[in-house]
């Protein structure tokens, strides 16, 4: 009895390593460095923040562009490999958004309000220069002529 349970243990334990060991199959020496970092490059970690894959040294991020080279090596497209990305980490892991509306509203909404911003300060500008003389009649300037003096008199004692 002893002997058949550990026999079925033994069937079973080769067959959990089989899918195991089918996981390493995949030949990635024709993938170079390069390759994988021109996908990399693209990415920002998911983990660290603001941190090009590419140049991330974490542990997380080695795992990362290993598993870039092995989808490069199935023959997966620049593309198709950070459609993945986004799909299963969100948008953060790219530069911009991959929705294109999104995007062009990222990229164009700082240029907008830079122009604006340039065009309001022209026209404050130009509006300083432009103030109008403020011709002062002569009852106003006798009344302010009064005004001063009173005042004068007031700070002297």
């Amino acid at each position: 009895m002893r002997k058949t349970i550990m026999l079925v243990m033994l069937v079973v334990a080769v067959f959990l390593a089989i899918p195991a060991s089918a996981q390493d199959d995949i030949d990635t020496s024709g993938i170079t460095d390069d390759e994988v970092n021109a996908v990399a490059e693209q990415l920002y970690c998911p983990v660290c923040e603001n941190i090009p894959l590419d140049v991330c040294e974490t542990a997380a991020c080695q795992d990362w562009r290993y598993e870039i080279r092995l989808q490069l090596a199935e023959g997966l497209s620049e593309q198709a490999i950070i459609d993945d990305f986004v799909d299963r980490f969100g948008e953060r892991v790219v530069g911009t958004p991959q929705d294109p509306v999104l995007r062009n509203l990222s990229l164009i909404t700082p240029w907008v309000i830079a122009l604006l911003v340039a065009a309001g300060g022209l026209l404050a500008i130009f509006s300083w220069r432009r103030r109008p003389e403020v011709i002062v009649s002569e009852g106003e300037e006798a009344q302010r002529s009064e005004f001063h003096d009173m005042l004068e008199r007031d700070l002297t004692g």
